[in-house]
């Protein structure tokens, strides 16, 4: 039995532990014990079907996500430890090939290298003990299923606090939700960083923070000639920094002026069409803006230089910068408008009572009183612009140069990440590692952004009873 057959067969039966449980709550509260009398429900009919479905499925899927978490390591111990003991004395390596032929050809896949006898029966047991597993699993889960139904009917009673249990489970699931996303976070910073550890022991720290060259290239084996490598990482910060200067340059003004006028502004029907078209730029993929960027930006701003006798780079930061503003105008517009119309209209009026104009009220009263959000919107463009990596590839190019010339190409923290992390080098080299350092750095003045937005967030945020 399949996955998805199961799943599929769990939601059935749990809509029909939900029906089961909601009639006999509706039963109960129509008859008393002596078949006359109404019982009064605690909680609404529609709870208790609710807190019958939920024992149908919750006990079904956490053994259905448990299997499916271990099943793989477990099938695989039990298949390495039935293989013959010169197999399994095997240096590490050379045993992953050998089980993940097995495995290819248990599944009819093409198998690297000469089938022999001990091969096909290791095959034929993988795949035994992947039948016999599904349909364990298969059973457990229809047992379960089944045993919820069973509960959801025999403990559905007038007395029973269905309301209290469902807003119980509700808290755990979320409080459960909430630990996995802190310790995603946490797993992700210590995995960063034990491989930056790892990058400072092959490369000082204090070239990596304040060297003014980079040139990750080096040589894979010892016995071959290449470059030692200069991880001077100022000139890909300095690149960062300039494109999302010019992205915020161009997205900030504009998307917060756009943002006022609809708000504050534009009738109805005006805003009605123009926030959502205006959205729109958000929802095209970023290859697209890179591909304008490249062939419709850059070759103007290559032209327009030429006849006004500046020196433009087939790829610049200008280019990116601006595509990359064009491309961030709906962050901050839609949430500025959103944090804009969010402002109690009883400040409007009051500002209005007192004699100041619609600019007066909007400059010292909304805007005021909406920058926290406003800050939000500003500081979520930024991380988008730094984050951003197609568009430099296409439009800036991967020149790490220090610049503060516009017109020249430059590379940003982003795009030398992926460059560092595609082709063959061995993965515990330097300039593999590099990646990591660079992902930490970027986390780190992630971080910093999000301390200085709290701190003015703080200091000029007005509060209103």
């Amino acid at each position: 039995m399949s996955v998805g057959l199961m799943i599929l067969i769990l939601l059935a039966l749990t809509a029909c532990a939900f029906h089961l449980g909601r009639k006999r709550a509706l039963d109960l509260s129509q008859r008393g014990k002596n078949g006359t009398t109404k019982n009064d429900l605690h909680s609404l009919p529609v709870h208790y079907g609710s807190l019958g479905a939920l024992w149908c499925a919750l006990p079904a899927l956490i053994v259905m996500v448990l299997w499916i978490a271990f099943e793989g390591s477990i099938v695989d111990g039990l298949v390495i430890k039935s293989l013959p003991e010169e197999i399994r004395a095997l240096p590490e390596e050379r045993l992953d090939l050998v089980f993940n032929n097995i495995k290819n050809l248990a599944q009819g896949n093409i198998v690297a290298g000469e089938v022999d006898l001990v091969m096909r029966r290791a095959a034929d047991h993988y795949r035994d003990l992947r039948g016999i597993g599904n349909t364990a699993l298969g059973m457990t889960v229809l047992v379960l299923a089944l045993g919820g139904i069973w509960l959801a009917w025999s403990r559905v009673r007038p007395q029973l606090r269905a309301r209290n249990h469902i807003e119980r489970i509700v808290k755990i699931a979320l409080i459960a939700c909430s630990t996995i996303a802190i310790f995603t976070t946490i797993g992700i910073v210590l995995s960063v960083l034990f491989e930056t550890i790892r990058f400072f022991g092959h490369i000082p720290a204090t070239d990596f923070l304040f060297g003014l060259e980079w040139s990750p290239q080096t040589a894979i084996r010892d016995d071959q000639v290449g470059s030692s490598g200069s991880f001077g990482a100022i000139p890909l910060f300095a690149g960062t920094l300039l494109i999302s200067f010019i992205a915020m340059m161009v997205a900030a003004p504009i998307g917060l002026f756009s943002a006022i006028y609809l708000a504050e502004y534009a009738n109805p029907l005006f805003r009605s069409v123009a926030k959502p078209v205006l959205e729109i730029l958000a929802g095209i993929p970023t290859v697209v803006y890179g591909f304008f960027a490249a062939l419709v930006i850059a070759p103007l701003l290559r032209d327009t230089g030429t006849i006004i006798g500046l020196d433009v780079a087939s790829e610049s930061a200008l280019a990116a910068g601006l595509v990359m503003g064009l491309m961030i105008i709906p962050f901050v517009s839609s949430l500025s408008d959103d944090v804009i119309n969010a402002v109690p209209q009883s400040l409007r009026d009051g500002s209005y009572a007192m004699g100041a104009t619609r600019s007066e009220t909007i400059r010292q009263v909304i805007l005021p009183a909406a920058l926290p959000g406003i800050v939000g919107g500003f500081l979520l463009a930024i991380s988008r612009a730094i984050g951003e990596t197609m568009i430099v590839v296409m439009a800036a190019g991967l020149a790490a140069n220090i610049t503060a010339n516009p017109l020249q190409a430059v590379t940003t923290v982003t795009v030398q990440i992926v460059t560092l992390l595609v082709g063959d080098q061995e993965f515990d080299s330097p300039k593999t590692l590099a990646a990591f350092a660079l992902g930490l750095a970027l986390f780190t003045i992630t971080l910093c952004l999000n301390v200085i937005a709290l701190y003015i967030v703080r200091k000029y945020r007005e509060q209103y009873e």
